[in-house]
């Protein structure tokens, strides 16, 4: 615990929509919602708008659609939240080398590693500093809290959403947390807060009162101590900068059961090159691939194999996680499958047979998936050679300019025609192969003047 609130978390304001609504006049201050779009597709992220109506993260889209019907629904552009977040996370690291983030858009930052803040007054100066940097940069907010451990700081990010800064004082943190739910310490989810409410234990307060061998008792050692000393306001967690990836994993989730074994094992094939993109853009090898299959009934099973060496080679991943399907009942229909690589490494130790292998192998035509949990909007080549128009997507046509896809079906696609810079702009409805309409890449939320 230090003296001084120098440790400061930072969280983007409902990341993923707030991005949505700037790069798209007509969606501001109205409810965004980003996600998965099919039927078992789940909420990424909704506005604030959209949180009126009890819209949440990970509620299924079902719901999400029968609570606010009238929100705009958009699937994912992962690419172009992280060419946001790289911005975002290259001013926190001048603020401090030690910068540990925890996801594309929430970090820990040391403050006094960095030499610019060292007490409370230097400390909510380089917050609020930062909150007027990124929103020059980006044209977003974000949320920062100021305290003296990563836990406290972390809940006063949470208090000073949207848009704020909350600064606790060190030596309060038990005032702060004694009349709060249990639910606000790390590591309480829904099972263990049932499990304390069952025992009497609602709020921090009482988790402290009730002493460390009760809750060892309840919980078990590691987590009940745990519990006690975040009861106490007590946490020592460093911000360390380097968080490296445990394993590399993707998976779908499909509107319909799949019953066909040649259609599963299609599915893992395709699957299995995904995962091997996002190790190669991670820069790893691994040597333990994993299959993960959900069947008709929720049960999941994962099976796994241990390579000789790490590879990122996609023939060697393909064949392994197909053996792996090989061992798997799918019987009575499978509802979600993944692959991922774990056991991670910087060098790759190639299986040169199963390389050879795979060149010969001639390309195959892959049907395309079912609705991810979260999934990502195709990319501009996908788009190109398919024609499929992703609501949200970028668009450009050769007579009105940029745009995004409001929606596609019975073979029409309905753009809106506006950029982050404009007015809410014009509707407009194309033929799907009409020639003059092309994907496009996202365009800067701020100009490139502008943000100088």
């Amino acid at each position: 615990m230090r003296a001084a609130p120098t440790i400061l978390h930072l969280d983007m304001d409902a990341f993923f929509a707030a991005a949505e609504q700037a790069s798209k006049p007509s969606l501001r201050g109205k409810p965004v919602v980003v996600g998965g779009l099919g039927p078992r597709g789940v909420v990424a992220t909704a506005s604030y708008e959209a949180r009126r109506f009890g819209v949440h993260s990970a509620m299924p889209m079902g719901q999400a659609r029968r609570l606010a019907p009238n929100a705009a629904y958009l699937v994912p552009r992962f690419a172009f939240y992280r060419s946001i977040s790289d911005q975002v996370m290259e001013l926190l690291r001048r603020l401090s080398p030690l910068v540990e983030p925890l996801s594309l858009d929430e970090a820990f930052v040391d403050l006094e590693a960095g030499g610019v803040a060292d007490d409370s007054a230097s400390a909510r100066a380089s917050g609020e500093r930062l909150r007027v940097d990124i929103l020059a940069t980006t044209g977003l907010t974000g949320s920062v809290g100021l305290a003296g451990s990563k836990m406290i700081a972390k809940i006063a990010s949470e208090e000073a959403k949207p848009d704020g800064l909350v600064l606790i004082e060190p030596g309060t943190e038990r005032e702060l947390l004694g009349p709060r739910s249990v639910r606000i310490l790390p590591g309480v989810g829904p099972a263990t807060g049932e499990h304390l409410r069952r025992a009497g234990i609602i709020t921090v307060s009482d988790l402290s009162e009730a002493g460390e061998d009760e809750l060892v008792r309840l919980l078990g050692r590691a987590h009940g101590a745990s519990l006690h000393r975040m009861a106490q306001g007590y946490d020592d967690r460093p911000v360390v900068a380097e968080r490296d990836a445990k394993s590399v994993s993707v998976e779908d989730t499909f509107d319909v059961d799949l019953h066909d074994r040649v259609r599963i094992r299609i599915e893992v094939e395709r699957l299995a090159e995904r995962c091997v993109g996002r190790l190669r853009a991670s820069g790893h090898s691994g040597r333990t691939i994993v299959l993960k299959v959900r069947r008709y009934d929720f049960s999941t099973l994962t099976r796994s194999e241990t390579l000789r060496g790490p590879t990122d080679d996609p023939g060697v991943v393909r064949e392994a996680a197909g053996r792996l399907l090989e061992a798997v009942d799918t019987t009575g229909g499978v509802r979600l499958l993944g692959v991922g690589v774990s056991g991670l490494a910087d060098y790759t130790q190639e299986d040169l047979f199963a390389q050879a292998e795979a060149s010969e192998r001639p390309a195959e035509d892959v049907a395309p998936a079912g609705a991810d949990e979260v999934q990502e909007a195709p990319s501009a080549a996908t788009e190109t050679a398919e024609r499929v128009w992703s609501p949200g997507h970028d668009v450009r046509h050769a007579v009105y300019g940029a745009g995004w896809v409001q929606g596609s079906g019975v073979g029409r696609v309905t753009v809106r025609f506006e950029d982050p810079w404009s007015g809410p702009g014009r509707v407009r409805t194309f033929a799907v192969d009409d020639p003059e309409l092309e994907p496009s890449e996202p365009l800067p939320l701020v100009r490139r003047e502008e943000a100088a």
